[in-house]
């Protein structure tokens, strides 16, 4: 598959790459991010060692491991005996390196399910055999919750080891135009509001079909590993899913209040509070707080949201409808599908329209050192964009519809702005159109002459 759309993480490990000394990065993220595609791009051409751990037992870890290493030094004899354990590894290394040397672990996670003093067993290793070496070790696991515990968190044993850390996160919407480069912005909006940007999700469309086509072949058969993906995932995070699935599917259907969560599920509140904290804490959910909010950690305007796209069409579309999919009725759920569609994306819309916003920013179009939602008993706005230090705020409103937006839209984006407490009378306010259909003739006339922004689709129009 083609590499996209990852120059800043390559870049940051070719920085480390060129430091002196011992190195040790930590990569993470959820399951088909694409860091080992990332990997692969980066020890191209390059000294390296790269071991995927599986399942497998502790011996056959080991011996795998030995195999690996014995190749790459071409030594028949560790290629048939393997290590009998993990300090022979760490000597092994340090004794044969002779340069600059990657040793890439991948799905840590897997060692630790082998061996519970596996953390320890590398903070040992590096500490008496690889500090003082110019080998880079990077130990990658897809299980946040396992990582963080094992690697990343204060009390971990790994903690005070690493030089650096990354975390593999998703692509921004605009990646999609690398992947697919002769889809118009429609196309890529369709494709973004199913699966996000998620490579191993992205590399099964087939460009040739429709959202529709693609939905049907690769999501709602039950033979494709669509189908279970998130099921999959989850399982492998959680131990009991079942009340974790009910909570999820709640939030992708539009329950996003704690208060809402709690009715649809039946659940107590502290049970919920405490599922969402482990949701939170794994990246499955994020919390959305008014933007300008001084204490979001203790603020009770929080709505809650599924951090991926994938995600929220799974819960949305596919989970409440197995029973039909079980039984060979995808025309009928992608009827339903299709039915409310427009809807889905014009939700999902929103969050192109802040990523617009910080291409904008990149342009030097407009500047902002905060950018989210705002909302209140007394209204909501798409987007707001607060620059601190010229005390500017953007006001966005996006629009996905095939209605052309006209001035009362705008009108009543002025006026909702006047709720927003933010240096009320002391601050510049400006305003940001996105449409999908574009906009009526006065609004044009209207933006020429004020501090107004319109964007159709992906193109500014003033």
């Amino acid at each position: 598959m083609k590499f996209i759309n990852r120059e800043d993480e390559l870049s940051s490990l070719q920085r480390i790459y060129h430091s002196d000394g011992f190195q040790f990065v930590p990569i993470y993220g959820r399951r088909r991010i694409g860091k080992t595609r990332l990997i692969q791009e980066f020890i191209q051409d390059r000294a390296a060692i790269y071991f995927l751990a599986d399942s497998v037992s502790e011996t056959e870890q080991l011996k795998n491991l030995g195999r690996i290493v014995g190749e790459y030094f071409n030594d028949m004899v560790l290629v048939d005996a393997g290590f009998k354990d993990w300090y022979q590894f760490f000597r092994y290394i340090r004794e044969k390196h002779k340069k600059r040397l990657i040793l890439v672990i991948d799905e840590f996670p897997y060692l630790v399910n082998s061996n519970r003093a596996i953390s320890s067993i590398f903070q040992k290793g590096i500490d008496e055999y690889l500090k003082g070496t110019n080998i880079f070790l990077i130990l990658m696991g897809s299980s946040i919750g396992m990582m963080e515990k094992e690697v990343l968190f204060y009390k971990a044993p790994l903690y005070g080891r690493r030089t650096a850390s990354l975390e593999v996160k998703e692509m921004t919407f605009g990646a999609l135009k690398g992947f697919f480069p002769g889809k118009d912005f429609e196309d890529l909006v369709k494709i973004y509001s199913v699966v996000g940007t998620v490579p191993a999700y992205i590399e099964k469309i087939n460009p040739k079909l429709d959202i529709f086509g693609n939905i049907k072949e690769l999501i709602l058969d039950k033979v494709t590993f669509l189908y279970n993906e998130v099921e999959y995932i989850l399982r492998e995070e959680l131990r009991e899913p079942r009340n974790y699935f009910v909570i999820l599917k709640a939030i992708a259907q539009g329950k996003r209040k704690l208060s809402e969560i709690i009715n649809e599920t039946g659940f107590e509140k502290s049970l919920v509070s405490r599922y969402i904290d482990i949701l939170r804490g794994l990246r499955f959910i994020e919390k959305d707080i008014p933007v300008t909010e001084k204490y979001p950690e203790r603020s009770k305007q929080g709505i809650y949201s599924l951090h991926d796209n994938f995600f929220t069409f799974w819960f949305k579309y596919v989970f409440p409808n197995k029973s039909r999919l079980e039984i060979g009725r995808e025309d009928y759920v992608l009827k339903l599908i299709k039915d409310s569609f427009e809807h889905h994306i014009s939700m999902i819309y929103e969050d192109i329209c802040i990523d617009q916003c910080k291409s904008l920013m990149m342009e030097g179009v407009i500047q902002f050192s905060l950018i989210g939602r705002w909302w209140s008993k007394k209204g909501e706005i798409d987007i707001v964009a607060l620059d601190e230090e010229t005390k500017t705020a953007y006001f966005g409103e996006c629009k996905w519809s095939n209605k052309k937006v006209g001035d009362d839209i705008y009108k009543s984006l002025t006026r909702k702005s006047e709720l927003v407490d933010w240096h009320r009378g002391r601050r510049r306010d400006k305003f940001i159109l996105f449409s999908k259909k574009g906009f009526t003739q006065r609004m044009i006339e209207i933006a020429k002459k004020e501090d107004l922004l319109l964007i159709q689709k992906d193109r500014r129009i003033s």
